[in-house]
């Protein structure tokens, strides 16, 4: 995904702890993730800020939400791709 510059959305604890990871090893490698949505617990929270994940995408004050974030930050992402190619005035 990184070479091809597709971005990766990040939610969830699993998601974070595993870009946590590769941030370690190699910081470069997490630059397409973003941060799908604001993390209910403070520690994941503080993780992803140092992680540098940016802002996250929603704030939809999810616990368990089973990656419910990233599902429907998919969408933003999608279109804000569609409007920056210029693609969206076609659909």
């Amino acid at each position: 995904a990184r070479m091809e510059k597709v971005p990766v959305l990040l939610d969830g604890p699993a998601a974070i702890a595993a870009a946590a990871v590769l941030h370690a090893l190699k910081p470069e490698a997490i630059a397409h993730c973003l941060n799908a949505q604001q993390p209910a617990a403070r520690g994941l929270s503080a993780a992803a800020e140092r992680l540098d994940l940016g802002r996250p995408l929603l704030d939809l004050d999810i616990s368990h939400g089973q990656g419910m974030g990233a599902g429907l930050a998919a969408g933003f992402v999608k279109a804000a791709a569609l409007v920056s190619s210029g693609m969206a005035a076609a659909l």
